[in-house]
């Protein structure tokens, strides 16, 4: 009787954390639907959560500070976070990843094409950098954000950056007209 005690407490001791808290490595986020891999349906009420971005235009090669974050104390475990063109449903650009607990991921083929989380600890906000690409329309930033195993949220969206292809605007937003004097 006592072997069997210890084996079940041994068990719970390993295997019940992972059971019952959000899973430790095998979770991730579809890339098309944005789904996690769990069967769970997404929550339909308002966002406890938004996305920051530092610039509301860009030219290739511009990087955009994007941040997640939850409002309150609600706090997430878990996200990916694409930029996508308006009405399109493939990531475009690529991120730097600057937070510890983000990692990149390939989505259609392009490495770092989405971010999501390095490990399960609740975050109240990550940080990341995105660089626009050489062609790209109106976006917006687009995430799945889990909060635990029965709340997620799907499809937050930032506001919509727009491209700017006179050139009369660079990375900081300010103006890079030349004054001519005759």
């Amino acid at each position: 009787m006592r072997r069997h005690s210890c084996f079940v407490f041994l068990f719970c001791g390993i295997f019940l954390p992972g059971i019952l808290g959000f899973p430790q490595t095998n979770t991730s986020i579809d890339c098309d639907s944005l789904l996690p891999n769990y069967e769970a349906e997404p929550q339909t009420s308002a966002p406890p959560y938004i996305i920051a971005v530092s610039f509301d235009n860009f030219e290739p090669g511009n990087e955009v500070q994007v941040t997640l974050e939850a409002l309150g104390d609600a706090g997430f475990k878990g996200f990916n976070l694409q930029a996508r063109e308006i009405d399109g449903d493939v990531p475009v650009g690529t991120f730097k990843i600057t937070d510890p607990n983000t990692k990149g991921l390939e989505c259609h083929n392009m490495t770092n094409s989405a971010v999501s989380h390095a490990n399960s600890d609740v975050k109240q906000k990550v940080t990341t950098t995105w660089i626009a690409p050489q062609d790209a329309r109106e976006l917006q930033f687009i995430a799945t954000v889990v909060q635990n195993l029965e709340n997620f949220w799907v499809g937050i969206q930032s506001k919509t950056l727009t491209p700017t292809h006179s050139g009369s605007v660079n990375a900081t937003g300010k103006s890079k007209r030349k004054v001519c004097f005759e």
